[in-house]
C-alpha cells in the first residue's frame, strides 16, 4: 500500500527581515512604497503580451526622462556597469581610437571596458571632482581625431557634473560617437541626450529613477545604430548585443533572454511617478535639496569637494571630510544608531570626502534636515570641534 505523504505546512510570514534604512548613499537610494508594491504583483513570463505591454510603455517614459526622440530605448536586464559595457563592446572596435575624459572612478571603468575591447585608448585626466572646460574637451578631440569618444555625465565618485554639448560637437565634427555615462543623472538633473548630442547614453535604476537595482536603461541614436548596423566586426558579447536585445524586446520579440517580469514591474512604476510629479518638477525638487544641503554644511563649518556650483551634482553630494575627523567612524555612528547609510571617498578620495545621495523620496526639505541633525550629532562624536 502506497504511503501518503502530507504536505509540508508553509509559514506565511517572510524569513526575510532587513533592518530599517534611510539610504542617503550614492546608490542604491531610496525606493517608493509604490515600487515595492509593484514589485509584489504577480509575475508573468518573459515572452508575455502583458511583459512586452509594460516594456513598451517603459521605453516611451525613458524617453522623456532621457530627453530623447530615439526609436532604440529600453533596459537592459543588468545593473548599469552592464549598460556601460553594452555601449562598449557595441560602439568599440578592435583597433578604434577612444578618447576618455577621465576625471573620476567610472571614468577608469570606460577605460578599462575599452582596453579589453582591444582599442586604443587616449585619457584626458583631471583630478577627481574637476571637469573639462569646453575649449580645451574641444582642442583635445580635434587632435586626437578619436572613432569614440566616452565620458562621464555625473560623476558618482566625485560629484561633479560634466556638460557635454562641446564634447559632443567636437567629436561629431571628427566623425565619431559619444558614449556617455548617465547613471547617476538620470531621473533627477537635466540629462538632455538630443540637445547635448549624445549618441550613446545609460544608466541605472537605483539611483535617480527610485527603484531597486538590476536594470540599465539605455538609449541610442539614429546615427549610432546605423553605424552599428555597417559595423563588419561580430559583437565580442553576445548578452549584451544591442542588435539582438533590440529584436527581442522592441521588434519581433524573439527569445533572447529571461527578463524580470518583477524589475520591469518596478521600472515602470518609478518611471509612472516621474510622469506624474512632472519631470521639472522633480529636477526642482532634488536641486532644492541640494542647495539646502550645501547651505546647511557650509553652515556647520565644512567645504564642498566640488568648488564650483555649477559643477555639482544635485542629487549625489560630496562635502569633504574635516581634518582630524576619521570618515569610517562617522559613517559607522550613522548606520548604527540612526540607521542612515551614506558612503565615504575611494580611490584618490578614500578618507576625504563624505558622499551624500538626496535621491527620489529622500529629495525633501525634511530629510535633509533629519539627515543634517544625525550627521552633525555623528561629526561631533568623532571629534569635530568646528
Amino acid at each position: 500500500m502506497a504511503t501518503v505523504v502530507e504536505p509540508t505546512a508553509v509559514a506565511l510570514e517572510t524569513v526575510v527581515r532587513p533592518p530599517k534604512r534611510l539610504l542617503y548613499g550614492p546608490g542604491p537610494g531610496q525606493v517608493h512604497p509604490r515600487v515595492y508594491q509593484a514589485m509584489a504583483q504577480p509575475i508573468v513570463g518573459h515572452l508575455d503580451p502583458y511583459f512586452f505591454e509594460v516594456s513598451s510603455a517603459i521605453d516611451r517614459l525613458l524617453r522623456t526622462v532621457f530627453g530623447t526622440k530615439n526609436e532604440i530605448t529600453f533596459v537592459i536586464s543588468a545593473t548599469g556597469s552592464g549598460g556601460m559595457e553594452t555601449a562598449i563592446t557595441n560602439f568599440i572596435q578592435p583597433g578604434a581610437k577612444v578618447v576618455v575624459f577621465a576625471n573620476g572612478f567610472f571614468c577608469d571603468r570606460q577605460s578599462e571596458m575599452a582596453r579589453r575591447q582591444g582599442a586604443e585608448v587616449v585619457r584626458f585626466e583631471k583630478p577627481w571632482g574637476e571637469v573639462f572646460a569646453d575649449d580645451e574637451a574641444r582642442d583635445f578631440i580635434k587632435r586626437e581625431k578619436p572613432q569614440v569618444v566616452t565620458y562621464v555625465q555625473a560623476e558618482t565618485s566625485a560629484g561633479a557634473f560634466q556638460q557635454g554639448k562641446a564634447i559632443c560637437e567636437a567629436a561629431h565634427e571628427v566623425g565619431g560617437l559619444v558614449i556617455a555615462d548617465c547613471v547617476t543623472s538620470l531621473g533627477a538633473m537635466p540629462v538632455e541626450v538630443d540637445k547635448t548630442g549624445i549618441d550613446i547614453a545609460y544608466s541605472c535604476s537605483q539611483k535617480g529613477l527610485s527603484c531597486p537595482p538590476g536594470l540599465s536603461p539605455l538609449t541610442v541614436s539614429p546615427r549610432a545604430m546605423e553605424w552599428l548596423k555597417s559595423r563588419t566586426t561580430p559583437n565580442r558579447s553576445w548578452y549584451f548585443d544591442i542588435k539582438l536585445i533590440t529584436d527581442y524586446l522592441i521588434e519581433s520579440h524573439r527569445y533572447h533572454h529571461t527578463a524580470s517580469a518583477t524589475m520591469f514591474y518596478a521600472m515602470r512604476e518609478g518611471l509612472a511617478l516621474i510622469e506624474e510629479e512632472g519631470l521639472e518638477n522633480r529636477w526642482e525638487r532634488h536641486h532644492e535639496a541640494h542647495l539646502e544641503f550645501v547651505k546647511k554644511v557650509e553652515k556647520l563649518g565644512l567645504e564642498m569637494h566640488v568648488p564650483k556650483p555649477a559643477d555639482r551634482i544635485w542629487n549625489l553630494n560630496t562635502p569633504k571630510v574635516p581634518q582630524g575627523v576619521d570618515d569610517a567612524k562617522v559613517r559607522t555612528t550613522l548606520l548604527k544608531e540612526n540607521g542612515i547609510e551614506i558612503a565615504g571617498g575611494f580611490g584618490q578620495l578614500a578618507g576625504k570626502v563624505f558622499r551624500v545621495g538626496l535621491m527620489g523620496p529622500l529629495a525633501t526639505s525634511e530629510s535633509v534636515t533629519h539627515f543634517m541633525h544625525c550627521f552633525e550629532s555623528a561629526l561631533r562624536g568623532a571629534g569635530y570641534k568646528g
